[in-house]
């Protein structure tokens, strides 16, 4: 897909660069916002007349943590098409299952190296997020690359 509004919210500046170094790398014709913690995302959704189609929420932040933003995000249906793909270093299956049920489409563990990062951007912004959510289950829920 083509022309597509990203976010990122992370709270960690080293993982912010890689992550927009990859991001750019993909030669892609999307736009990438980047933000620090979930207040930020959500003073600036509340902002916006056009929502981002993705965003890169991660989980362990200060101000606003990332399982709060994604029930804050999911308390408003302005945002029910808006797919959110937690981004995170735990793999616990509390958290997990916590982020499959307050709303999340899906939840990626952040990738060890560069490239791995870079096969992780390539295969969510070319999934078809309408098709992925309509066939929700834990399964398809985590995002093993």
């Amino acid at each position: 897909m083509k022309n597509l509004k990203i976010c990122l919210v992370d709270d960690d500046n080293d993982d912010r660069e890689i992550f927009e170094e990859a991001f750019k790398e993909l030669n892609s014709e999307n736009s990438l916002i980047i933000f620090k913690n979930g207040l930020e995302i959500i003073d600036y959704l509340d902002k916006v007349e056009e929502i981002p189609h993705i965003i890169f929420l991660d989980l362990n932040m200060p101000i606003m943590g990332g399982l709060e933003t994604l029930k804050e995000i999911r308390k408003n249906t302005r945002y029910k098409l808006l797919s959110v793909a937690i981004y995170s270093t735990s793999s616990s299956e509390k958290d997990i299952e916590e982020t499959l049920a307050a709303g999340a489409n899906i939840y990626i563990t952040k990738p060890a190296n560069f490239e791995r990062l870079k096969d992780t951007l390539r295969k969510v912004i070319k999934i078809n997020w309408q098709y992925h959510a309509a066939e929700l289950d834990k399964e398809t829920f985590v995002l093993v690359v």
